[in-house]
């Protein structure tokens, strides 16, 4: 039997949090393992417990969760971000995936969904809401070739750099002053953003980007 699904559920008003973690709670493949309400305490938590997947909502205070979204991509590599919102906006759909989430949920679905998504961000894939998902596919491809590269966060696309230039994990993470375990999960993040199965295969996607650049 896998192991739950460990979750970090920041938002902050308590009866839509608390509400989806008795929730998710009674789901045998999810544990609710902490709840923050502030996105410092978010970020905080994901640093501490190292949840599987938190789920952010993109509203919080004080530096908001698309800021935090970022600095939790950065902190722990091996946690996946889904975004909680009731935004529609495009740009807030595509700054959250820029800034490392790997899914975008509108507020409002029911709690099987919700558990659904969450092992299906858990898993490796990319979630969006059904009804965004179009216009992000538009506005992704408009006016140039759709590029997977535009995935990643800065930190992943410099240790993608270093990959490039033949450099190991270890190597990796003398440069960048991180342990070697943390570079994998970095490494582990980058070719499921990719969609490609090997170092070498993210490493040539990066060496044609520089030559088209």
């Amino acid at each position: 039997m896998n192991d739950p699904i460990r979750v970090l559920i920041a938002d902050d008003h308590p009866l839509f949090r608390e509400g989806a973690a008795h929730s998710l709670s009674g789901k045998a493949n999810i544990t609710v393992i902490a709840q923050a309400e502030t996105s410092e305490e978010a970020l905080r938590l994901a640093r501490e417990l190292l949840p599987d997947v938190v789920l952010l909502d993109i509203a919080m205070p004080v530096q908001g969760g698309l800021a935090i979204a970022s600095e939790i991509a950065v902190a722990c590599p091996a946690t996946k971000i889904v975004m909680l919102t009731v935004s529609e906006n495009e740009d807030d759909l595509m700054s959250a995936f820029k800034a490392g989430a790997r899914g975008y949920v509108l507020k409002g679905v029911s709690a099987q969904e919700l558990a659904n998504i969450i092992s299906t961000v858990a898993d490796g894939e990319v979630y969006v809401t059904p009804a965004l998902a179009a216009g992000m596919l538009v506005e992704m491809s408009r006016g140039r070739p759709y590029d997977p590269l535009i995935e990643l966060t800065e930190r992943e696309r410099e240790i993608l750099q270093f990959v490039a230039k033949g450099l190991t994990n270890r190597q990796i993470g003398e440069h960048l002053h991180l342990a070697e375990k943390t570079i994998k999960h970095y490494m582990t993040n980058i070719l499921g953003k990719l969609h490609v199965r090997s170092r070498l295969d993210a490493a040539m996607l990066m060496t044609r980007r520089h030559e088209v650049e």
